[in-house]
């Protein structure tokens, strides 16, 4: 957590007098940091952990000794009355019925007392005290599991971020060329070296250009706010991404992630403690059929009186204790428990069931990463190469138009197809970066470098 804080400071201490718009810069693992603090889900998992920890000591506290103080005050308006035989040696002969009714009580009466009970013997304590424990480590993994969902989706946003940053500069390098082509193009038409028609299928190329650079600042924008989103940050708050695209995908990272073997899901961590956590519920179940033994004991000091202020007179008030042992035999509970245990084995054989269908599950993700990421790279590959042919053309195109041994719709088909190889190259290459980070998340290696 240290590390995190460390980090943290690291980005914003230069900026602590932030204002909206101000620019803070990141790299891809300051973005990754700053999520694991701020998102909200990583944020609701550590407060998560808190709430386990909390569970803990409220189990424990059953097992500790329970002290309680009672006090009361009553007033009887009536006092009740007790019926006793109208009969002979006590019976009174002036009273026509067969009973005398008699009034036994005060008006008033008061207690004060302290009750103390201490667990002996309760089977269900010492499993809830180990599924208390066990629920804590869930928790733990869950956090786990959340800081790699973070960090997965805030990579694949600053990857987005920075294809779309090529993409503007790429629209902006276009726009320049379509822009000198048809400055030339109309000077030619004004000579009378060019027919209008001519100038008009570059002006067409020249406002399907702008149009994709807008769309590309658009995206650049949307792009940016995602990555926010993802990290926690404020909207108001500007952000500017300090790395290219090569610096954080070098060629032998991506083939020795090829090769990788990975290490263990998290995913499967989670299962396994839920799995001892049905377990430990079953066990549960099952010692109930146990007796439990409580020690108890009490105090207590009693007053009484017909007159209010009589009532807490020293010489009306007497007291009493006592200490025992008192046992709860389970006999008959309409088969519930058995119920129970029933529905905890079948909830175990579901979990085991699921536990051999993740398994399978992991290493079809893994081959299906390692497939997508190779094919991606030998499709980047592809484009790259199709990009460079393109400019080739596009550049042989215009010399041939300049000299007049080529046509204006040839240097214009030229050009929209170096666009379209562009666009081409651009997708391939975030394709390419998911597929990367795909990987990464299939074979358990989404982390944040904690050393810087």
């Amino acid at each position: 957590m240290k590390k995190y804080l460390f980090a943290i400071l690291a980005i914003f201490l230069g900026h602590s007098g932030l204002k909206a718009q101000e620019i803070a810069e990141l790299t891809l693992n300051d973005a990754i940091l700053y999520a694991i603090e701020n998102n909200v889900n990583t944020k609701n998992a550590r407060l998560e952990m808190l709430i386990s920890k909390a569970t803990v000591k409220e189990t424990t506290a059953t097992g500790l000794p329970q002290i309680n103080g009672s006090f009361n005050l009553d007033y009887n308006p009536q006092i009740p009355v007790v019926f006793l035989p109208n009969e002979p040696p006590f019976g009174d002969p002036t009273i026509p019925s067969d009973v005398i009714p008699a009034r036994f009580g005060v008006s008033y009466s008061s207690g004060l007392g302290i009750n103390f009970s201490q667990m002996i013997f309760d089977g269900s304590f010492f499993v809830g005290l180990r599924a208390a424990q066990t629920l804590k480590q869930l928790t733990e993994y869950d956090l786990t599991k959340t800081e790699n969902d973070v960090i997965e989706n805030v990579k694949k946003a600053y990857f987005g971020v920075l294809v779309n940053e090529v993409r503007i500069r790429l629209a902006e390098a276009n726009l320049a060329r379509t822009d000198t082509l048809l400055k030339e193009t109309k000077a030619l038409n004004e000579a009378g070296f060019a027919e209008k028609i001519d100038v008009s299928r570059i002006q067409v190329q020249r406002n399907n250009t702008f149009t994709q650079l807008e769309r590309a600042k658009t995206s650049w924008q949307v792009s940016k706010e995602l990555l926010k989103l993802q990290m926690g940050l404020p909207t108001e708050y500007e952000i500017t991404v300090t790395e290219n695209l090569s610096e954080l995908n070098p060629q032998e990272e991506l083939m020795r992630l090829l090769v990788e073997e990975g290490q263990s899901r998290i995913e499967l961590d989670q299962l396994n403690t839920q799995l001892e956590l049905t377990q430990l519920d079953l066990k549960n179940n099952t010692v109930q059929y146990m007796p439990t033994i409580d020690f108890v004991g009490n105090i207590r000091r009693s007053g009484a009186g017909n007159e209010l202020n009589t009532v807490f007179d020293g010489v009306n008030w007497f007291g009493s204790s006592l200490i025992g042992v008192s046992m709860n035999i389970p006999i008959f509970d309409g088969l519930s428990k058995s119920a129970r245990i029933q529905k905890n084995r079948v909830q175990i054989n579901q979990l085991e069931n699921q536990r051999v269908f993740l398994n399978e599950s992991f290493k079809n993700e893994i081959l299906t990463a390692r497939f997508n990421l190779k094919n991606d790279l030998n499709i980047l590959e592809v484009q790259t190469a199709n990009l460079q042919l393109a400019k080739e053309v596009y550049d042989i195109a215009r010399i041939k138009y300049q000299e007049g041994v080529g046509s204006n719709l040839e240097l214009v088909q030229a050009d929209s197809d170096l666009i379209e190889a562009e666009f081409n190259y651009l997708s391939a290459l975030y394709d390419g970066l998911i597929s990367k980070v795909n990987l990464e998340k299939a074979l358990g290696l989404l982390k944040a470098d904690l050393t810087n």
